[in-house]
């Protein structure tokens, strides 16, 4: 499909989904001028929506609903953050849409603004429906770092006296419904040794090494879950891991270094809790490593942080809410996922079915040159024009 190809509903889709490219909300910028952008589209609808600041003012989520406010209804929800770029290879401004051989290039194209452009471009169609069932909009901040932002619209959601009855998130899926991910937990480890000159290094602790020992523990544990499992043969990677990927300490090799710093994620199974792996490193380090630490400073040791985490999601694949969704799609497949989203938090604070469906294909996110494919976008808009439809009848 080319550009020339696409019908006036996904022109419009195109059209929005290049004003919010244009937008850069890699997570460590704000996102208000592109939710901002959000609001006053709705507005001109004459669909208000309610914003929800984090602590700084500078990030915000948003929420609408369209049609009744006395029944449940589905919800959209899609992040608004984006990856960073630095240190990626791009052929064109990653910020400004461009298209070529049938694929629309920029960053979040994919990942997720193609879904968020889809459903903005539906807000006439939403409006003018004689909706039975609402549509709720939540579009979130800050989920690339580790799903923050939603947990602060999820505040308010869970107080609400009428809760959506289901959610789809919008993430890439090539528009096939996805079922479950796994849960993350992200922690931070920081290392306290004792400095010395390091010709009398046996009189100091090197936060260095007591650091590396840790690591390797952590990747024994690693081993023993690929081993052992317990397995879902569901995913590519059938088995809970675990995994280092951020390590800094030290100042000059002359010098027996005082401190260290190291980051580790655990990807688990829905059906397990990744307490039971935390407390056994924990207990490593204090019974097998903080012991001999405490033998040269008292004051040496490990302290840990949670810097994320995030539930997995599991939802039975033969309730009537799945069925639904399969059959606006007319395909009966589903899957699960090596990628997290949002969906697992949305499932366990509300409570309500949860599943994955959205325009493009994770193997083009995250990456330089992300792009969207017209017939992906094709595919979703047709959905929810049925989504619409049904919610009509």
């Amino acid at each position: 499909m080319l550009l020339t190809e696409v019908d006036k509903h996904n022109s419009k889709a195109i059209e929005l989904l290049k004003a919010l490219v244009g937008f850069d909300t890699t997570s460590y910028n704000s996102n208000l001028n592109l939710i901002d952008f959000i609001q006053s589209y709705l507005l001109s609808y004459g669909v208000e929506s309610t914003l929800i600041h984090d602590e700084s003012g500078k990030k915000a989520n948003l929420y609408a609903t369209i049609g009744r406010t006395d029944v449940g209804g589905v919800m959209l929800s899609g992040h608004t953050d984006v990856v960073p770029v630095e240190g990626q290879e791009w052929n064109s401004d990653p910020f400004s849409l461009k298209e070529f051989d049938g694929n629309l290039y920029g960053r979040g194209s994919a990942d997720m603004k193609g879904f968020i452009a889809l459903v903005l471009s539906r807000i006439p169609e939403m409006v003018s429906s004689e909706l039975k069932q609402p549509i709720h909009l939540a579009f979130s901040y800050d989920e690339e770092i580790g799903c923050v932002g939603v947990q602060r619209m999820l505040d308010l959601l869970e107080h609400q006296p009428i809760k959506p009855s289901c959610c789809i998130i919008g993430e890439p899926t090539s528009m096939e419904v996805v079922i479950g991910h796994k849960g993350k937990h992200a922690s931070r480890v920081k290392v306290k040794g004792h400095a010395c000159h390091s010709g009398q290094s046996p009189f100091g602790v090197n936060a260095v090494d007591f650091a590396a020992e840790l690591i390797v523990y952590i990747r024994k544990l690693a081993r023993e879950k690929a081993e052992n499992g317990p397995f879902d043969m569901d995913y590519d990677v059938p088995y809970s891991t675990l995994h280092t990927g951020v390590i800094k300490g030290g100042t000059a090799l002359n010098i027996v270094p005082n401190f260290c710093q190291f980051d580790f994620e655990i990807r688990h199974l829905y059906e397990e809790n990744p307490k039971h792996l935390l407390d056994k490193i924990e207990t490593y380090s204090k019974e097998n490593l903080e012991t001999e630490m405490h033998l040269i400073d008292p004051e040496a040791g490990f302290s840990f942080e949670t810097l994320a985490a995030y539930p997995g999601l599991l939802t039975d694949p033969g309730i009537e809410f799945v069925a639904y969704v399969k059959k606006l799609l007319d395909n009966d497949a589903h899957s699960k996922v090596i990628f997290g989203t949002e969906g697992g938090l949305f499932q366990k604070r509300l409570g309500i079915p949860t599943l994955v469906c959205g325009p493009g294909n994770i193997n083009q996110a995250h990456k330089a040159n992300e792009f969207i494919n017209l017939n992906q976008l094709q595919k979703g808009g047709n959905f929810l024009d049925r989504l619409i439809m049904s919610l009509s009848a």
